[in-house]
């Protein structure tokens, strides 16, 4: 029994030629231009030493210069791996997550009647253009022509008309022999609830056909009414056997072979605008089907682009539309997928966009299209008034709610940080300029502002220790992390002993992912590893996760280590954890079984951490007030006694934190001395 068409479309609109390949032979990184979708390989079908072996992903299709050989996914299936046609969809179907086909009696009778309403369809579209062109079309014509469309656009897309009667259609698609059964199944028309009677579904309209992601057949129809008291102004298709709303793109199939190339994928609201911009030149344009964007929309336009971007209207609707649509996309979005935002102006849409200044006009907003955790962001700051305390901590649970929706761990961990250094910035901007001044190289943000001078500073290195401005070697950051480890600040020591129990303990980092996200460090260097250990999560996926086998703790700490000194120089986890045991001894050395006495140790050195900023923070702000108060025309004599004033102050609040971080400082060679990794004999072990 045949596999019914309509799921090897559905198939090919859901799978990646390109990722079915790769996950079988490599694509020669040199040649390949993925963001173009065009990918290079050595032939695996015969011997060569230079690739010739080209996949087009968004065209869905390879080609051989050297053998010749060619073909869709399956195709590549069938050859590679010496499957059936019924085998090599199986195997497909399975990697794109879709349930195997069913190749029965039942399926092949629904996909005989598939076939029979896009008869029906098709039949409709040439009727709906034919009277374009009547005497009964005069005012669609006109209409058009009005909006300033060209007869080389309406041609283009199929653009019909809908005649002002109750059985146009009727009487001449069943004249043509079409059954009228099949045209009700089709929705072309209608039977009425109240007399049976049978009627157009489409009555004096400008008709825009809906084709499939293969353009080949169409699915539905969109209809304009032309008067003004029409009660919908737009009227679509019902779903039917052969159409559901949700899973198709006006436009889709002319739009994905046109992008491409640094053409992005346009998401706008109606046919107008696709067709508007299209006759602009820009043909990239889909548009939803008079509906919000869909889970299955959002995942066809990821098929065709990797940041499709949604023009929306600059009113409050607008802005309501973006919201919903960045709340779609954020669970969704994994590495290199994502949504961008272009804000019209207040009013227009893209069709007045292009009708008053051309396509240059709406490139220029297309560019200035804003990525998805900008429109986030605004949401945010409109949502909440932060001027005090209570409101502020609204804001904080908001933020770690929004980055909360996201599935994968990496893509999460970077968004994340993102709003977290945001936050900063807006928290930073609200007080006064002296309270952001350190008080010296151990005040708040002392050794942070300090190393920004150098080659690891946060103006050289940000985020998640990727990403360098200036291109410091390997070596330039092993070094500044041993510095930050030979660092006499009591907090410095105690941020890398946090870092070195999570390299220990991967576990601890997957319980307390949120904490260690909120954590502020003094030292750029360390921060970066520990940004890099919340990016390196998503590496650690696919290993085993118990906490109680020696065996995969020490695998997933070694895949952790190796992301962090790729991330952050060779030998960086190494350097960390020698010169942390040299100083602060055994328990951070051997922690294998006792992770509930390492988590205890974690919670421990949290909190104090946390508390020696806040005095940091404390004193700061003092400081700041003191010298706010004192005048300038004060003698010198005051001014100097209130600075001494001020020096005793801090010296004591200091000793106090000093003898604090003494005491914790011999709980923990006291608790090394203990041994506590190692597993004691305990009544009735075996000798």
């Amino acid at each position: 029994m045949s596999i019914p068409a309509s799921y090897l479309e559905t198939l090919r609109e859901r799978v990646s030629i390109a990722e079915t390949i790769t996950r079988r032979i490599g694509f020669d990184a040199a040649k390949s231009a993925p963001a173009k979708g065009d990918y290079w390989a050595c032939c695996p079908f015969h011997g060569e030493k230079t690739p010739s072996f080209h996949v087009r992903d968004r065209d869905g299709y390879f080609y051989c210069f050297g053998c010749h050989e060619k073909g869709s996914a399956i195709d590549f299936l069938m050859k590679f791996e010496r499957l059936s046609f019924p085998e090599a969809v199986e195997v497909l179907a399975a990697e794109a997550g879709m349930p195997p086909p069913v190749r029965d009696a039942r399926a092949a009778k629904r996909e005989a009647k598939r076939a029979t309403l896009g008869e029906a369809t098709e039949a409709a579209v040439r009727f709906f253009r034919e009277q374009l062109d009547s005497a009964a079309g005069a005012e669609a014509r006109a209409y058009l022509q009005g909006r300033g469309l060209t007869r080389e656009t309406i041609d283009r897309f199929e653009i019909g008309f809908a005649p002002d009667r109750r059985d146009g259609a009727l009487r001449a698609l069943t004249g043509a022999g079409l059954d009228r059964d099949l045209l009700i199944g089709a929705d072309i028309c209608a039977k009425s609830d109240r007399d049976g009677a049978v009627y157009d579904r489409f009555r004096n309209r400008i008709i825009f056909p809906i084709r499939d992601g293969s353009g080949r057949t169409c699915l539905a129809f969109g209809g304009r009414a032309l008067d003004p008291g029409a009660k919908a102004k737009y009227l679509n298709s019902r779903e039917t056997e052969l159409f559901q709303k949700s899973r198709v793109l006006y436009n889709f199939a002319r739009a994905r072979a046109a992008s491409g190339a640094g053409r992005p994928l346009l998401v706008v609201e109606g046919y107008m605008d696709v067709v508007a911009l299209g006759q602009a030149g820009i043909e990239t344009a889909v548009a939803p089907l008079g509906t919000a964007l869909t889970e299955q929309q959002l995942d066809l336009l990821w098929r065709a682009a990797d940041e499709p971007i949604l023009a929306l209207d600059g009113d409050v609707a607008g802005q309501r539309a973006a919201g919903r649509a960045a709340d779609l996309a954020l669970p969704k979005l994994r590495p290199g997928k994502s949504v961008c935002f272009v804000t019209l102006p207040e009013g227009r849409d893209p069709d007045d966009v292009v009708r008053a200044g051309g396509a240059a006009a709406m490139e220029r907003l297309i560019e200035e299209a804003a990525p998805l955790i900008d429109v986030v962001w605004r949401r945010l700051l409109a949502e909440h008034r932060l001027d005090t305390p209570e409101r502020r901590a609204a804001f904080d649970k908001a933020l770690q709610g929004v980055q909360g929706k996201i599935e994968d761990a990496s893509v999460r961990g970077h968004f994340a940080q993102e709003l977290k250094d945001r936050r900063f910035h807006l928290f930073r901007s609200q007080r006064s300029p002296m309270t952001q001044a350190p008080l010296g190289p151990q005040g708040p943000g002392g050794a942070r502002r300090a190393s920004a001078a150098g080659p690891m500073g946060r103006s050289a290195w940000r985020g998640g220790g990727s990403v360098f401005a200036e291109g410091p070697t390997a070596e330039a950051k092993a070094a500044a992390i041993a510095d930050a480890s030979n660092s006499a600040d009591p907090a410095v020591m105690r941020e890398g002993a946090i870092l070195v129990l999570l390299l220990e303990r991967p576990a601890l980092l997957d319980e307390r992912m949120t904490v260690v996200e909120d954590l502020d460090f003094l030292d750029a260097a360390l921060d970066s590893v520990k940004n890099a250990l919340l990016c390196g999560v998503a590496s650690l996926d696919d290993l085993p996760r118990d906490p109680d086998d020696a065996n995969a703790v020490a695998a997933r700490s070694s895949a952790l280590e190796a992301f962090v000194d790729e991330r952050c120089g060779r030998d960086v986890c190494r350097e960390l954890r020698l010169r942390l045991k040299n100083r602060l001894g055994g328990p951070f050395s051997s922690l294998d079984a006792q992770l509930d006495q390492v988590r205890r140790l974690f919670d421990e050195l949290v909190t104090q951490h946390r508390a020696d900023l806040t005095w940091r923070r404390e004193i700061d702000a003092y400081r700041t007030e003191l010298l706010d108060d004192l005048s300038e025309d004060l003698e010198p004599r005051r001014l100097q006694e209130a600075a001494r004033e001020q020096v005793r102050s801090r010296d004591a609040a200091r000793e106090t934190a000093v003898q604090a971080e003494q005491t914790t400082s011999g709980r923990l060679k006291a608790l090394a001395a203990s041994e506590p990794w190692v597993r004691r004999k305990r009544r009735g072990d075996a000798p």
